[in-house]
């Protein structure tokens, strides 16, 4: 048994499992806003959350694939499962090809658009690893990437679009691009010397952190946008919403350009906390509105 944990904690490590966390409570989000006046089943709750395992994870894998020579030059990074040899290509393209296939048939299990809309969500979420390559504005990309969360939870309630979870999937992609710029803020020099592109690498420290921070600014406008444009919610919307922007600015205090030694506590704690608090305070302000 002991081996069949360990082995489970080597794939949970490679795929950051813990990171869920981040992409998860903004799809449950999603579903949340599309209930309200719509009604839903169980099942559909239990599908959003096994396409947001499979799609999250295969896109780990993918990422750890198509950075495995990367990883293995980066100091932060060698001892990542790939680059360090605990876990072999081959494991991890099976495990990727079987991620994305559970993925499509979840989807297709909530509905056909859905089902159909999964496969340009794959090289959404795939095409994310080579954009660094080609422009510093990749940390946008994978903002996108985890955008699709939420356009996602509402598609897969409602079988269709509407103007609130552009707005929300526009605030997760800000949010997402923010912390992220933080976060490669760690990897400055490397990625000059590797001729990698990121915010950090072509404007410095101080030019991301500004940027981090303007980007911070407009996912709080549009979280906003979403409680005036959302149905079915009640005014304690706007408490949450506070609560938010109250960790977003706190986020932003732990770092400087003098001082990153909290960048780890900025980017996991401070992001999973952001994820959980947002939807706890869509689903109190849904609940409350019946």
């Amino acid at each position: 048994m002991t081996g069949v944990a360990a082995t489970v904690r080597t794939w949970a490590r490679m795929v950051k499992f813990s990171h869920s966390v981040f992409a998860l409570p903004f799809a449950l989000s999603g579903a949340v806003l599309a209930i309200a006046g719509h009604g839903f089943e169980w099942q559909q709750i239990f599908w959003i959350a096994v396409c947001m395992v499979g799609a999250r994870n295969a896109a780990m894998g993918f990422n750890r694939l198509a950075d495995h020579a990367i990883d293995a030059r980066n100091p932060r990074t060698a001892d990542r499962e790939l680059p360090a040899g605990r876990l072999t290509r081959i494991s991890v393209w099976a495990f990727t090809l079987a991620l994305s296939g559970l993925f499509v048939f979840a989807a297709f299990r909530l509905n056909p658009l859905c089902g159909w809309l999964s496969f340009p969500a794959l090289l959404i979420v795939f095409g994310y690893s080579f954009t660094k390559r080609v422009t510093w504005a990749s940390h946008l990309f994978l903002g996108l990437a985890l955008a699709v969360a939420p356009v996602g939870g509402w598609v897969a309630i409602r079988g269709g679009f509407a103007l609130v979870p552009w707005l929300l999937g526009a605030a997760v992609l800000s949010w997402v691009a923010g912390f992220d710029v933080v976060y490669a803020c760690q990897d400055l020099e490397f990625d000059r010397r590797e001729g990698l592109r990121s915010i950090p690498a072509r404007f410095g420290l101080r030019g991301a952190l500004v940027a981090a921070r303007l980007l911070h600014a407009l996912a709080v406008v549009l979280l906003a946008a979403v409680g005036l444009f959302a149905e079915g919610l009640h005014p304690a919307y706007w408490l949450g919403w506070g609560v938010v922007t109250l960790l977003l600015v706190h986020e932003h205090r732990l770092v400087s350009e003098d001082d990153l030694s909290r960048l780890g506590v900025a980017f996991f704690n401070m992001n999973g906390i952001i994820s959980v608090v947002y939807f706890a305070n869509v689903l109190v302000a849904s609940l409350l509105a019946v």
